[in-house]
């Protein structure tokens, strides 16, 4: 694969706003879990809630989507100069050729659960709540597509936990078609009751902070992220400017062994390891830092550590980032892109954040203590329910 440079990105979850705020928490070890505040009835759990959604207000010409996501996706949009980037690109390539892809779970659902809880006398939605933009999986979609003032191909990807990993993929496949001229890439995702009490549901949630590859892990914390970013294809002269980071890769599976369990061996994460790796041109030897999926649930990460531990030598540098700001769900690829992109940018190792000790099924891989190392080429692991997989394979624009 031709490398993508990637010319702007940004991240907003409950561990910081913007790039400087997530490193500052990173290098500090303050982790943005807080008790649960959300619902009228909350679960006795942790969760990574953005604070100050509530009083937030879109722009006039936006308030029709209203919803808690796209509050969200306005916030995180503002961060990083990123908004002011995005339109000097569509300036620069037109509205019609820069290809918008988002990645969601839940959407606007938050805003339709609200919309239930206030049926009018006939049990239909009050006249403020009928609105088809919203209720529906590609609101954010459209939302971004206004926001942003672009009128390209615009793709909203729904494929669980790893729905704004694959919109890197997807964004490669569009631009080596030639059918779009630069991409805007990310995902955004809120907590809702849909999100908390489902996933209680499958008791998969942990009363106390997440603890990932901990031999006594509870299940994960849920989160609210959102992020972006800037795909453009590689200057003729192959130079990048100074402090841009490069896509190498990326590998996709999807295994479908199970609703909401991985597969036992790990065959579909392994497919898309070694497509990522395939893609990018790379050995396993040549990878710094993994930024792992890591939920803390205990299927999830024995797995994922089996597959750290036979694949990799033990100078490889891993570790789970959700204890920083709970699992984001499908903002959680582009969250741990951009976490990875840090790294790779400061030297910072980060460690796994509230793990006191590792799973014997851990390889000398993953550790629980932040370090610090001149890295180049870094992955980040993205993996769904029904087994929908992906990696992605970066690289420091000065060492590829």
């Amino acid at each position: 694969m031709a490398p993508l440079a990637i010319t702007a990105y940004t991240a907003t979850c409950a561990a910081g706003r913007g790039l400087d705020a997530i490193a500052r928490a990173l290098e500090t070890r303050a982790g943005g879990l807080s008790a649960n505040s959300f619902s009228a009835q909350p679960l006795a759990c942790k969760i990574g809630r953005v604070a100050g959604l509530e009083d937030l207000r879109l722009p006039a010409a936006l308030a029709a989507f209203d919803s808690r996501n796209h509050r969200l996706a306005w916030l995180g949009l503002g961060q990083d100069g990123f908004l002011e980037r995005a339109h000097a690109l569509r300036e620069r390539h037109g509205a019609a050729r820069v290809a918008l892809l988002l990645g969601t779970s839940t959407s606007s659902i938050g805003e339709t659960e609200r919309a239930y809880r206030e049926l009018d006398a006939d049990g239909r939605f009050p006249a403020a709540q009928r609105r088809a933009a919203i209720h529906q999986p590609h609101a954010l979609g459209l939302f971004a597509a206004h926001a942003l003032g672009l009128s390209g191909p615009n793709l909203t990807i729904a494929t669980a936990c790893s729905s704004s990993a694959k919109v890197f993929a997807s964004a490669e496949r569009l631009l080596r078609l030639g059918l779009a001229d630069a991409a805007i890439v990310g995902g955004v995702d809120t907590l809702c009751d849909s999100v908390l009490f489902g996933f209680n549901s499958l008791q998969l949630v942990s009363g106390e902070e997440c603890r990932p590859f901990d031999a006594d892990r509870r299940g994960l914390s849920l989160g609210e992220a959102a992020g972006f970013a800037i795909l453009e294809r590689m200057p003729q002269n192959g130079k990048v400017e100074k402090g841009t980071n490069l896509l190498l890769g990326y590998g996709e599976a999807s295994d479908a062994h199970h609703m909401s369990a991985p597969h036992p061996q790990g065959l579909g994460a392994e497919c898309a390891l070694d497509d990522a790796l395939a893609r990018a041109g790379i050995d396993p030897q040549q990878v710094d830092y993994i930024n792992l999926h890591g939920t803390a649930s205990r299927q999830n990460d024995e797995v994922e550590a089996a597959l750290i531990a036979r694949r990799f030598p033990a100078t490889t540098r891993a570790s789970s980032t959700k204890g920083w700001s709970g699992h984001t769900l499908g903002a959680a690829g582009i969250l741990e892109a951009t976490i990875t992109l840090i790294a790779l940018e400061r030297g910072l190792v980060p460690g796994t954040l509230n793990t006191r000790e590792l799973d014997p099924a851990c390889g000398p891989q993953i550790r629980i203590d932040n370090g610090e190392a001149d890295m180049r080429i870094a992955l980040s692991n993205s993996f769904g329910f029904g087994g929908n997989n992906c990696c992605l394979a970066f690289a420091r624009g000065d060492a590829a």
